[in-house]
């Protein structure tokens, strides 16, 4: 059962672990895509003008931590045979903790995600104006440009530096930047977390407690 259950945490931690990823990235100089507060950093010991992902650089490490729970309760139980041995004791040092910290991290990070700043200009750079020649291209076959023809147009003026981008997107299909759809993502979680009747296991829970 705790590995079972260990998988299910890892994969929960691997995202975090990337997301975390990604911020400190993005957050980095050379993308500058987001800005973390101040209170999220910390001061460099040499560089007066660094400031350090802590935080998202220590939620990193403990969802890596996590990731490798599968792995350490296999390696204690791997060679043993059928039945309980004081071996498997060792496996709740390892799994009990993992849930605090787990839940630490989900908490952390959905904290510190309504506190990031998001550079709405970023695209304004002209080093990302090549990001828009398959919007030109898909806007000349949509005005009936065939697509090669509109593909090898958008390539020359690309290799003449004469490409000019339209950067304003109007996606509509779903999942994309026009039709994000998070209130029905929203609402199928919600209707998901609703079918495991936690109520039920928590009137239980504490009818045991309270006795």
């Amino acid at each position: 059962m705790e590995r079972t259950v260990s998988f299910a945490m890892a994969g929960i931690a691997s995202t975090l672990s990337k997301l975390a990823f990604d911020a400190c990235m993005f957050n980095s100089q050379n993308f500058g895509f987001i800005k973390l507060p101040d209170q999220f950093t910390t001061g460099s010991s040499i560089m007066p003008h660094k400031k350090n992902p802590d935080v998202f650089e220590l939620t990193r490490a403990k969802c890596n931590k996590i990731q490798g729970l599968p792995q350490q309760i296999t390696l204690i139980s791997n060679n043993l045979p059928s039945g309980y041995f004081r071996d498997l004791q060792i496996i709740k040092e390892l799994f009990l903790p993992a849930f605090d910290e787990l839940a630490d991290c989900l908490r952390m990070v959905t904290h510190m995600m309504k506190e990031v700043n998001v550079n709405d200009h970023i695209l304004d750079d002209d080093k990302y104006a090549l990001l828009f020649s398959v919007e030109e291209v898909n806007n000349r076959v949509l005005n009936g440009v065939p697509f090669r023809d509109a593909y090898k147009q958008v390539g020359l003026e690309i290799e003449a530096g004469k490409f000019t981008p339209n950067k304003s997107v109007n996606h509509t299909h779903e999942g994309s930047i026009g039709n994000l759809c998070n209130d029905a993502i929203k609402k199928m979680m919600n209707d998901v977390i609703a079918s495991f009747t936690f109520d039920k296991m928590n009137k239980a829970e504490k009818s045991l407690i309270n006795g």
